[in-house]
């Protein structure tokens, strides 16, 4: 037993530094180290159920079964829900994600889409104990194992609900593992100056790109697209008119050109994507961009 607990640390540090890697972190300082030092200590192996487990890679069309926990610690995805299409996600990219975050130790931070909880338990590594994560899964059987796996992190606070809906807690982060046509208000409004969202921003079924939101005043929001993404849909963030909007959008390409994100009703001709009191632009934010009430 104790050979085989030795086995799985030194497997997790070959993993941290494999995935890091991957992300093209720098680990030698500040939230890269840190990120690396998170994918080290948590056994995914208590975040994925029991085994054997189902095993798949995107990239290499990996497809497996097995009941070895050492099979974890690749950049593997896990099946959760076979039958929703619910998985654990690819360690490489959520590392990628949480290093453009930049999550801060004392921070306050949302996770929408957690889970089984494993990056909850990463974030949760990177605010420290002085910090709050709050957690929310709106599958009932994948919010119970939340709440359990993530028991011994007393900053985390668990929530079997949608995370599209009011009422959220004020914050610095959040992070959001599930497609959404747009950027949702009460994500916005939740948003402490300063403060970072990053969520797929992609019609349901579709493929599209991650979407760094940054709240520099409540008037002026920096905005930037990521990599390219496909998540299962965010109930309550797939709004048909918004869904068209963003189709075309992608139809039309220079996603990486978005600069900025305003919130009314009177795109101009930097606009790349319009929807219900928000649009993206390619210019970079101003200071009077007029705040509507969504």
């Amino acid at each position: 037993m104790e050979d085989d607990v030795d086995r799985l640390k030194e497997r997790r540090g070959a993993y941290a530094r494999r995935i890091t890697s991957l992300a093209r972190i720098d680990c030698d300082s500040g939230i890269g180290r840190e990120i690396k030092a998170a994918y080290e200590a948590i056994p995914r192996e208590k975040f994925v159920g029991a085994p054997p487990w189902r095993v798949f890679s995107p990239e290499e069309q990996f497809q497996g079964i097995s009941d070895d926990p050492a099979v974890l610690y690749q950049d593997v995805l896990i099946t959760l829900l076979a039958g929703k299409g619910l998985n654990n996600g690819q360690p490489s990219l959520h590392a990628m994600c949480l290093n453009a975050l930049d999550p801060r130790v004392g921070e306050h931070a949302v996770h929408v889409g957690a889970g089984t909880g494993y990056y909850t338990a990463i974030l949760a590594m990177l605010v420290g104990e002085s910090g709050q994560v709050d957690a929310y899964e709106i599958e009932p059987e994948l919010a119970r194992q939340a709440a359990a796996n993530l028991a011994g992190f007393p900053q985390v606070q668990t929530h079997g609900r949608s995370g599209a809906e009011a009422p959220l807690p004020e914050c610095d982060v959040i992070y959001v593992n599930a497609a959404c046509a747009e950027p949702l208000g009460v994500w916005l409004n939740a948003l402490c100056c300063g403060g970072r969202m990053l969520f797929p921003l992609e019609p349901e079924g579709e493929a599209g790109q991650m979407l760094l939101v940054t709240k520099q005043s409540n008037e002026a929001y920096a905005a930037r697209f990521l990599c390219g993404v496909q998540f299962v849909g965010c109930i309550g963030a797939q709004e048909p008119g918004a869904v068209r909007a963003l189709e075309a959008a992608y139809r039309k390409g220079n996603w990486t050109s978005v600069k900025s994100l305003h919130r009314n009703d009177v795109p101009d001709d930097s606009c790349w994507c319009a929807g219900r009191g928000w649009w993206l632009s390619t210019r970079h934010p101003g200071i009077n961009i007029e705040r509507s009430g969504l």
